[in-house]
């Protein structure tokens, strides 16, 4: 029997709409799975990509036992999977550039026709603020549904991006040609954003580095911060404790502002009493392999770097040697995460010097249990693209990180880290074996690791805090709960 015919009519129904993304799929999930816990109906929306991938991977088997959690997906462009002459399996697969094409012109149609078909009325939908490109705002406004948005982010990656409307009100961009670029231009110094004072243009998301304003990447990211205005509910992934100022700023702009990070630990409360305790494969579109853990239990205490890219991120073969011989040359012992398409979007070959070269120090595999490693005695630092997912995790194990960061809102991130929070140091973009090398050893044993090692510790008592009886990410979900009960009796 489907979950949503046995729950009750009456019952607050919440729509996800998820930005179709490893990280932001699992954040949302997870908030998801903390509303269904507190007697509120879900529905999940993927794409059918998606969708298949967290089946395959297993990452929705717990939802077969939570009554009144359920999955639907919307068409994503991808065609249906075929066989050839042999009756094989052909998986198709396209772009990340066309799959935004393809839900920016069809998801509203597929969306609207799915939410008139529910059989339980829909009291709220908490959508990406992502997918506000989608015109996902417009569907709600059209079906009368108040719509939530999500940041999964931080409350300053979150600020970041909805300066773009500022900075181009001021004139400061896009840039006027591509000598901006290299001219020090970037180095201006932005002082008008409470918490992040002193940030340079350069430490903002990339539409910085944008010289045209007809873009599709710039209209994207004005757009969505355009939509930031137009709702009166948001929720950021941050606890006030780490970024009180900028979560102070953010409440005196918008109406209802919601601080409910870090959802791992929320998520933890009310799972540990659970028979099925094992809660980090549920949310991954990769197979998680557990021989990452197996390995690192014979490891002495945070003796090993862990290294991941996150789920997004592509690299040339050139920077990924680079990281390789500096992980080697470091001496230290780590646990390498190398996605199959992490090398320019291809299957990734290392040479035999390197393989080599790695063995007896260095564990390489395709993907893992993220939360699970963090939290293993063994692991004594991070080398990561700074992406919010990765951060906040390691902020909430209290481990020191390693930042080199790629796209979107790592830039600020890391400056956050770096500067605000002191719980990491940067690579450079041209990623060098030397200085790898150089910063792994400050990391693991020098001066400067163990006074953020000790800073890392510190926000991990924090998040916990936040996430405690009457701590300050805990009330703020239950209030969200409690807005949403609201809504479902007007």
């Amino acid at each position: 029997m489907d979950a949503a015919a046995i729950i009750d009519q009456k019952q607050p129904h919440v729509v996800f709409i998820p930005c179709p993304a490893q990280s932001h799929i699992k954040c949302m999930l997870k908030l998801a799975r903390l509303l269904h816990h507190k007697g509120i109906h879900v529905t999940f929306i993927n794409t059918q990509s998606d969708h298949k991938r967290l089946v395959n991977s297993g990452g929705t088997r717990w939802a077969d036992e939570a009554p009144g959690f359920q999955f639907k997906t919307v068409p994503d462009g991808t065609p249906s999977t075929t066989t050839d002459d042999r009756g094989n399996e052909i998986e198709h697969t396209q772009t990340k550039a066309q799959l935004w094409n393809y839900l920016g012109t069809n998801f509203f149609d597929s969306f609207l026709h799915l939410v008139s078909g529910l059989d339980i009325p829909v009291t709220c939908i908490i959508c990406d603020g992502f997918m506000t490109y989608t015109n996902a705002i417009h569907a709600a406004e059209k079906l009368n549904i108040p719509i939530i948005l999500f940041w999964t982010m931080a409350a300053s990656g979150f600020m970041g991006f909805y300066q773009v409307k500022v900075l181009m009100e001021k004139g400061l961009v896009p840039l006027k040609d591509e000598s901006y670029l290299t001219n020090g231009y970037l180095d201006m110094e932005i002082d008008w954003i409470p918490g992040m004072e002193g940030i340079r243009l350069k430490e903002l998301p990339e539409f910085t580095r944008s010289t045209d304003p007809t873009s599709p990447m710039f209209k994207f990211l004005l757009k969505t911060a355009q939509a930031a205005d137009k709702v009166s509910h948001m929720i950021i992934h941050t606890f006030k404790e780490l970024e009180a100022s900028l979560v102070k700023e953010l409440k005196s702009i918008f109406p209802n502002v919601y601080s409910v990070g870090p959802l791992e630990l929320l998520l933890n409360k009310i799972t540990e009493n659970e028979t099925n305790k094992s809660i980090c494969n549920d949310y991954s579109l990769w197979k998680e392999e557990p021989e990452c853990v197996q390995w690192l239990q014979s490891k002495e205490q945070n003796s090993v770097v862990y290294v991941n890219f996150g789920s997004l991120v592509v690299m040339s073969l050139q920077d990924l040697l680079e990281f390789g011989w500096g992980l080697v040359n470091s001496g230290r012992e780590f646990l390498w995460i190398i996605r199959s398409d992490l090398v320019d979007g291809k299957p990734v070959v290392l040479p035999q010097e390197l393989k080599e070269a790695m063995k007896g120090k260095g564990f390489v595999a395709s993907w893992c249990s993220q939360e699970e490693v963090l939290n293993h005695p063994s692991v004594g630092g991070f080398l990561t693209h700074g992406g919010w997912g990765s951060i906040i995790e390691s902020l909430s194990t209290g481990v020191p990180m390693i930042c080199w960061p790629v796209s979107g809102d790592q830039q600020t991130n890391c400056r956050q880290m770096c500067k605000e929070w002191e719980v990491g140091m940067e690579i450079s973009r041209n990623v060098k074996r030397d200085e790898v090398e150089k910063l792994l050893g400050e990391l693991m044993e020098g001066a400067e690791g163990k006074r953020m090692r000790e800073k890392a510790l510190e926000w991990k008592k924090m998040a916990e805090s936040a996430t405690g009886f009457n701590g300050s990410s805990s009330l703020d979900t239950e209030k969200l709960a409690n807005e949403i009960l609201k809504l479902s009796r007007n």
